[in-house]
């Protein structure tokens, strides 16, 4: 059978910019195939096509040549190429390629004799002027040669497989392909040789012609103790993270714990003896009394800017029910990374088709908030947090669009985008408002006064800013240890594969969120200040704060990213992740305060 050898787009941990695997003048198929991609593929920026490295089954090669690249001095559109590739050994990009769907890995010793298996391999690599060798180049001590570049032209693949027959099937399948990379000076194209030849140089300056031969061996291995379905496992044990995760996990379970302990006391001591006294004492003497039950005529009283929290929770139950549904789906293996783009175009398509509950939930609150003006509450829901993020978006993809980035999304992609939100999203926002517009308001549990009664003088700690402040502290601490394995797959190209890691700690932050806003909100009543609803979604909320924080920290502290461009793109993405976790925890803030404030006034009487 012949096998074909897929190649993806290059990238690097310097630059956000990935590229097509021709921008970099490599050896090109001459029946190019592109198998079709998923909307999750196009939008992360996967660009696979066939390549030339081919072979037969059980068929070993020996130094084939593919092909030879020739650069002329003098002239410019070599020069341009020769520049092009230069940078990309600087830069340090990677090739990623794919063998019956599987990354073909270039595996190497690490410290304490761990080997550590990449699913991509450099495209060479530089020793500098001064005379360091960058990255790949440590490898090789033939390495040498200031301000000198050395091509990875040559690579040995082995691919192991498992004969069938002691499984019950027949034939052979591919459990696992590895590389290893090599740079090979050829003196003949033709007729080339992989033993023992000097390294392939390019030199800083281009002052000759420049000839780079592209060779490549293939060995078959059989090894029946791997298990078809059990091919990934070398490749993503070889990140050694287990542990770290279940210390992350218990030190947020432990802040769980804390936060439960201190919610449990008020809950069961302080508001049941609160409830007592309000419900026995006689009415005279209860007009002295201060706390809580003092502002029950003020407490239901609609917040100012109502139309843009009912707009922000809408929002914020979305993006919700779309993370826990894809999450979940992610636990049972159904979103794995063999499974490419898979993750991405689920949430996207969930997230399009619920349009229903953000205008129902929109609605409801709009209307329960003494709201007129429905028609501006649908259309804002619809529209304005998917239009900050599609516009951020569409600026991005521009710049990725001028540096001709394989990221850059086609042109159909984004128009397809725009039909599944206004042709899709927005009529089931306007479904899911109807109903919520029929509906009655929230019954509140006691009358609202006429009369708004003045907030008295508040301490530092009960002042709004502070509390917002402390509010988003304690659910960043759930989350943080998880979020550098989420950056790091994001920007260092590791792939993130632990769901049922993230699913508890997705899990942990919904409770802390709860309980710290319940916890706040508790003291800020009964200091008398009844502001309470744009303050527990802010204060949950302020959490995406502690994140954007933490991402610019992670930026200059764990990324050797380097160029403007590069730098606009990484925190362009990075405001959308911001403001969609903004969303999410203060929806979760306020839907916690909404119970704990409805459930404390509806048990006490009240004339």
């Amino acid at each position: 059978i012949m096998r074909l050898l897929f190649v993806n787009r290059l990238d690097s941990v310097e630059s956000v910019l990935p590229y097509e695997y021709d921008v970099f003048d490599f050896c090109k198929d001459a029946k190019e195939m592109r198998p079709s991609e998923n909307l999750g593929q196009v939008l992360f920026g996967e660009r696979i096509e066939s390549s030339p490295y081919k072979f037969n089954f059980k068929q070993d090669v020996k130094c084939k040549a593919v092909c030879t690249k020739v650069y002329k001095k003098g002239i410019k559109e070599d020069a341009t190429q020769l520049d092009f590739l230069k940078m990309g050994m600087q830069l340090n990009y990677q090739h990623h390629w794919i063998i019956d769907n599987m990354p073909v890995t270039w595996c190497y010793d690490v410290e304490d004799g761990q080997k550590y298996c990449n699913p991509g391999f450099p495209i060479g690599c530089l020793v500098t002027s001064d005379g360091r060798a960058k990255d790949a180049c440590v490898i090789n001590s033939e390495f040498n040669k200031k301000n000198t570049f050395y091509v990875f032209n040559h690579v040995d693949i082995k691919i192991t497989y498992h004969s069938g027959e002691s499984e019950g099937w027949r034939g052979a399948r591919l459990v696992a392909a590895t590389l290893e990379p090599k740079s090979i000076k050829q003196a003949d194209g033709n007729n080339p040789s992989c033993e023992g030849a000097n390294p392939m140089e390019v030199p800083g300056e281009f002052e000759n012609d420049v000839s780079i031969v592209y060779t490549y061996s293939v060995t078959f291995e059989e090894n029946n103790s791997i298990k078809w379905a059990s091919r990934w496992d070398y490749i993503l044990v070889s990140m050694p993270h287990t542990n770290i995760q279940w210390f992350s996990i218990m030190n947020s379970l432990v802040i769980v714990l804390f936060l439960s302990g201190m919610v449990a006391m008020i809950m069961l001591r302080t508001l049941h003896k609160d409830i007592a006294r309000y419900n026995q004492v006689d009415q005279e003497d209860a007009q002295e009394e201060s706390g809580w039950k003092q502002v029950h005529g003020d407490v239901f009283r609609p917040p100012r800017k109502g139309m843009l929290l009912s707009v922000f929770l809408g929002q914020g139950t979305q993006i919700f029910i779309m993370t826990f549904i894809t999450l979940f789906l992610a636990c049972l293996g159904f979103l794995s990374p063999a499974n490419r783009g898979a993750l991405m175009t689920c949430a996207v398509v969930l997230w399009v088709l619920l349009g229903t509950p953000a205008g129902y939930v929109s609605a409801r609150l709009y209307k329960t908030f003494g709201g007129e003006k429905w028609k501006t509450n649908v259309l804002l829901t619809a529209l304005l947090c998917p239009g900050i993020v599609f516009a951020d978006f569409f600026l991005m993809n521009l710049i990725l669009w001028v540096e001709g980035s394989s990221a850059a999304i086609p042109f159909g992609t984004l128009v397809a985008i725009l039909a599944l939100w206004f042709g899709i999203s927005v009529p089931l926002t306007f479904i899911g408002a109807y109903f919520g517009f029929k509906k009655p308001a929230i019954e509140q549990p006691v009358r609202t006064n006429q009369i708004p009664r003045q907030i008295p003088e508040q301490s530092f700690f009960t002042k709004p800013i502070p509390g917002i402040v402390m509010g988003g502290i304690l659910p960043f601490g759930c989350i943080f240890i998880q979020l550098f394995f989420i950056l790091n797959s994001i920007w260092s190209h590791q792939m993130y594969y632990m769901f049922g890691f993230l699913f508890l700690v997705f899990i942990i932050l919904l409770i802390t969120c709860s309980e710290a806003t319940i916890l706040l909100c508790y003291f800020h009543l009964c200091a008398e200040d009844y502001h309470w609803w744009w303050r527990s979604f802010l204060t949950s909320g302020f959490t995406a704060v502690y994140l954007f924080i933490y991402a610019v920290h992670y930026f200059f502290s764990k990324l050797q990213i380097i160029g403007a461009a590069s730098t606009f793109l990484y925190f362009g993405y990075t405001m959308i992740m911001v403001l969609i976790f903004f969303l999410f925890t203060g929806t979760i803030g306020f839907f916690a305060c909404f119970w704990f404030v409805n459930k404390i006034y509806s048990v006490v009487k009240v004339d």
